[in-house]
Formats: structure tokens, sequence, C-alpha cells
């Protein structure tokens, strides 16, 4: 069921799903930064690897610690204010990421991306069960994909931006810091660092003039309990009183969780990969988009596939398939041709989340919010499995690291997507 009233315009769904998709691009333009932004910190803040993936880890944290409290602002706000308020955080955030940054002081460039990841939290835990029940439960993975377009296409803007304005000629001025005496790195490293606050000013004042936008536009305001009904209701059973009660939406917070881990490890990590096989960092620091490339391509063939001929959990089934073959493909060969593998991996993560998600939030009605943000909480993910590939690779191999903590991800996504979205549901609610 959807929850857009019968009387309610094409064109205002078409609206709709518009507005949604600028802010899906919004969230991945701020998410796909983490690339190069651990290739810019390490050299402008002098870090070991371990230090610059504390990007990922406070950026990631964020959600864990606001997207309960996201849910409840939600609830007080309503949809379109909380989406202008999530739109201000993040340009507060990006205010206080130039100045520190530009300072050169690590600790305050990493509260301004923790106040990004709040805002983001926010914005997150709003757009995404409402791009899931604008439509027909059954086919949200094709409209989360869609959404999804717009964030990897702005995830390979990304790195492309902030290599041309900040990160260009990276190697060259690494080599010379590393010559340089002690007056000279300061300099040198002051006029990299300063680089980075135009593009975050900019950033800034572009998501306040689109929080006034999304403030005064047409968008409705959406009853996630009526459009999301719980599957027990409709079979003649009890309502269920708690959100304990949809072992469902907890098994998909699991895999959530995993899958954002594989997807950052991809995405944003994939640089670190190929710097351990000594590839050059003006190569690498474009390695993310490569992956985003290839995730471009999965949404297109999940919007071709889904519903149609593939349903949304045996879609799933085959790309977490498909990353265990890449993860294997990527353990077995070296150089460009692994790094390829790990690129590879964007194609086998892209259908991921538009799948899990609403298999997830599937049936809860009343707490699909709070559903949703329990899943927000879990994109916590991105900060915990990439800080331990930096951890461990200290001690052992780089590429059987990865596919240690790869494989075993990938199948716990092969099990929910083949039993555990079904966990608690009753057949109708399947």
């Amino acid at each position: 069921m959807s929850a857009v009233p019968a009387a309610s315009a094409r064109s205002s769904v078409v609206t709709s799903i518009l507005i949604i998709g600028v802010l899906f691009f919004l969230i991945g333009f701020f998410t796909w930064l983490n690339g190069p932004l651990i290739t810019f910190v390490k050299l402008a803040f002098e870090l070991d690897e371990v230090g610059a993936f504390l990007v990922l880890m406070v950026f990631y944290l964020s959600y864990f610690f606001l997207a309960l409290p996201a849910s409840w602002i939600l609830k007080r706000t309503g949809m379109k204010k909380g989406l202008s308020l999530s739109l201000l955080v993040m340009a507060a955030g990006a205010v206080v990421f130039a100045h520190y940054a530009q300072q050169r002081w690590y600790p305050g460039a990493l509260s301004g991306l923790f106040v990004i990841g709040s805002g983001l939290a926010l914005l997150q835990t709003a757009v995404n069960p409402y791009i899931s029940i604008l439509g027909p439960i059954e086919t949200a993975a094709r409209r989360i994909a869609l959404m999804g377009i717009c964030n990897k296409i702005a995830g390979m803007l990304a790195p492309v931006l902030i290599g041309t304005l900040v990160l260009h000629g990276i190697g060259d001025l690494d080599a010379q810091v590393k010559v340089a005496d002690a007056a000279a790195k300061t300099v040198l490293l002051n006029d990299f660092a300063a680089k980075i606050q135009l593009p975050y000013m900019a950033m800034a004042g572009l998501l306040v003039v689109l929080a006034v936008g999304v403030l005064f536009s047409p968008l409705p305001e959406l009853k996630t309990a009526e459009a999301n009904a719980t599957p027990a209701r409709a079979a003649g059973v009890a309502e269920r009183t708690s959100i304990f009660q949809f072992p469902h939406l907890w098994l998909g917070v699991l895999c959530l969780f995993v899958y954002v881990g594989v997807e950052v490890m991809a995405g944003d990590a994939i640089g670190t990969y190929g710097h351990g096989f000594d590839l050059p960092l003006d190569q690498t620091k474009m390695f993310t988009s490569i992956t985003l490339g290839a995730m471009l391509v999965g949404y297109l063939v999940g919007l071709a596939l889904i519903p149609h001929l593939v349903s949304q959990s045996r879609y799933l089934s085959i790309s977490a398939v498909l990353g265990v073959v890449f993860c294997a493909g990527a353990l077995l060969t070296h150089g460009y041709v692994s790094v390829g593998f790990v690129a590879a991996l964007g194609f086998a993560n892209a259908m991921m989340w538009p799948a899990i998600f609403p298999l997830a939030i599937r049936g809860l009605g009343r707490f699909t919010e709070t559903g949703s943000a329990l899943l927000v909480m879990a994109i916590a993910g991105g900060a915990i499995i990439p800080q331990a590939f930096a951890v461990l690779k200290q001690h052992i191999d780089f590429q059987w690291v990865f596919a240690g903590l790869m494989i075993p991800c990938y199948l716990y996504i092969l099990f929910y997507s083949v039993r555990g979205h079904r966990v608690g549901l009753s057949r109708d609610g399947q």
C-alpha cells in the first residue's frame, strides 16, 4: 500500500521523488567525500593510516548516536521541518570542519564531521522510509534504486571535485614535505590545508538555501502507520505492541550494519587498499569514483530487473554471492587487477541497501519511524569494519585482512536474503 492519498495527482508524486532525489544527491556527496578526505587528512595533519581512518569512525558513529534522537525529533517537527533542520545541521558541520581543517586542528575537524553526520542521520531517518512508502512496498527497491543513482552520481563527483580543487598534485607535495625542513614543511602543509576551506564553506551556503527551499516545497506529510500496516493485523492476528516483536527488523539491522561496512570498504578504503600495492597517490585518490561507477551500473541493472524479473530478496541473494566471488578475486590477484575486483564490489553492493531497507521495515506500521532509526544506527558499520581493517593491516597482510572481514559479511547478507527477512512475519507479510 502507498502512503500517497488516492486523490493526489501523479505529478505530485513525481515532484516529491525529484525533491527526495536532490536530498539523496546531498547524502551521497557528503558521504563519499570521506574517501578523498582520508588522503587529505593523512597529509595535512601528518597522520598514520589508523589516525586517518578516524574520519570514517567519527562520521559513521554519529549515525549510531543520533538516529534514535532523530526519530523523536521528526515526530515533533514533522517531515518537512525535520528535513530542513537536517540540512541546517549539516551546514553548521561544514562550517566547523572548514574552520578547524584550515587551522590543522584534527579534533576540531573531526567534530565538524560528526556534526555533518548528525545532520545526515536526521536526513536518512526521514527520507529512507519516506521513499519506501511513497508507493507499494513491493516496488520500494526500484524507488530506492533511483535515489541510489542520485546518490552515486554525487559520490562519483565528490572525489573528482576534491581531487581537482584540493588534492591536485598531492603526490608531488607529499614528496616535497618529506624532504623539507620543519619551517618549510609547516608552510607547505598550511597552504595545503587552506584549500579545503572554500569548498566546504560553499557547500554550507548551498545547504542553507536548500533548507529554505525544502521548507516551502510541496512535499506531503506521509502517515507511515497507515501506509506500512503490520502484516499480523492483516492476517487477523493481534496487533503487535513492541518493536521487539519484529525479529526480521533486528536481523535486518545487523544486515545493514555489515552491508554499510562492506560498502565503505569498497568505496572509501579502496585508495588505501591500492596504496598497499605502492600505487601512486595521484591515482589512488580517484579509486572511489571507480567503485561508485560500478555501483551506478548495478543500480541500472537492478532497476531493469526488479520486481518484474527478480524479487528484491532474490536479487539481494545474487548480490551477496557476487560479493563473495569478487572478494576471492581480489585476494587471489595483485596490483591493478586486485583493485579492479574491489571496485567491482560496487556493482555487487549497489542494490543491497534498496533491498535490505524495505525488507527490514516491512509491516512495522506505527513502529516504522523507530525501525528506520534503528536501521540508520546500523550505518555505524561504516565506522567499525574499516577501522578494523586499518588496525589489522598493520600486523597481517592487507589482502587477507580485507577478505577476512568482507566475506563473512557477504555470507550473512546471503542468509538474510534467503531466510532472515522472513523471520517472524506471517505468510501474508512475506
